[in-house]
Formats: C-alpha cells, sequence, structure tokens
C-alpha cells in the first residue's frame, strides 16, 4: 500500500517526458505492441510514481475504454500494478521500475506469445516431415532429406533461444551480472 495522499499527476509531461513516451511507442509498434498500450506503460514508468485512469487519459488524451482496457492488459503481463493511495477511494496503477526485472517480464510473455507456439510447430512440421521421408525411397526422399535437415537446423537454433530465454527469465539478479561482465568482454 503506498501512503501518499498527493492525487497530484506527475510534472513528467515536459519535453523529455513527451519525448521518451513518443520513442516507447515508437519502439513497441515495431515490435507489433499496440502503441497506446507501450505509451501508458511509457508514461507510468516515467513519472516513477501512481497514477489514476483520469489523470493517464488526461496526460495521453487516449479514451476511458481504451485506458482501462490497456490497464488491464499491462496487469496481466504483470508490468504495472494496481496500488491503493490511502485517503482516496480512486484506483492507482505504477510501472515495475527495476528495468532488469521488466526485461525478464517482458521476455518471458514475449516467449509465451511468439517462441513457443513457434518451437511447437517446428516440432511437429519436422515429425510430419520424417514420416514423409520414410515413406519415399531412393531419390524421391532426397529433397526431404535436405528440407529436414535445414528444419533440424533451424529447431536446434530455436531450441538453444528457448533454452537461454528460460535462464533469463529465472536468472533474478544473475542477467545483470552477466550482461555487465558481456559488456566489458567487449
Amino acid at each position: 500500500m503506498v501512503r501518499s495522499t498527493s492525487t497530484a499527476m506527475p510534472d513528467v509531461m515536459n519535453d523529455a517526458g513527451n519525448d521518451f513516451i513518443a520513442l516507447w511507442g515508437q519502439m513497441a509498434s515495431n515490435w507489433g505492441i499496440p502503441r497506446t498500450m507501450a505509451e501508458i506503460h511509457a508514461l507510468l514508468y516515467i513519472a516513477g510514481q501512481p497514477m489514476n485512469t483520469d489523470d493517464v487519459m488526461a496526460a495521453l488524451g487516449v479514451s476511458r475504454g481504451s485506458t482501462s482496457m490497456t490497464l488491464k492488459a499491462l496487469q496481466e503481463w504483470g508490468i504495472v500494478s494496481r496500488v491503493h493511495l490511502r485517503g482516496d477511494r480512486k484506483e492507482y496503477f505504477q510501472a515495475e521500475q527495476d528495468v532488469w526485472k521488466l526485461f525478464r517480464i517482458i521476455l518471458r510473455e514475449r516467449k509465451k506469445r511468439e517462441i513457443d507456439p513457434l518451437h511447437e510447430a517446428l516440432r511437429e512440421l519436422r515429425l510430419a516431415t520424417a514420416k514423409q521421408q520414410g515413406l519415399r525411397a531412393g531419390k524421391a526422399a532426397a529433397p526431404i532429406g535436405a528440407m529436414n535437415e535445414r528444419l533440424d537446423t533451424m529447431l536446434e537454433f530455436i531450441e538453444m533461444i528457448d533454452a537461454i530465454s528460460q535462464r533469463l527469465i529465472a536468472s533474478g539478479k544473475g542477467l545483470e551480472l552477466a550482461a555487465k561482465l558481456l559488456a566489458k568482454a567487449s
């Protein structure tokens, strides 16, 4: 529980705050994440303190419905949480401020939505092509065999990315240490 009774919107809507929000929105849009979702997250992150729905709407010019749906989605991702301000009945929201934890949460969600389904589809495809190769003999099996080698290479790569992702997600402070060591090594 946050023990503040201040409901004033933080003064982040200066040029740098606006630039950060626009930059975050553009980056997310490039990754296929809705711009509004990214901008609301960016606002809550850069504000560094809880904001209510009305404050978010006013700061970004977003409708109540869109703001509410987006805040719910951000909570489902685990990068925004609901907080209560003593003496205020409104709901407030704050973004995760630890960038390493934020990275791990986003990686977990992207892995679940993108890497895991791709991994499963590639495994199923490879099983299907193995059956096709087994049904053909001689020269007729060669093109499928070559394709299977390429599929195996891709599957190995995706499995390696999956394993690395799992390690990064579970690493806690180890991720930060590893990143710093890698940065110094280059």
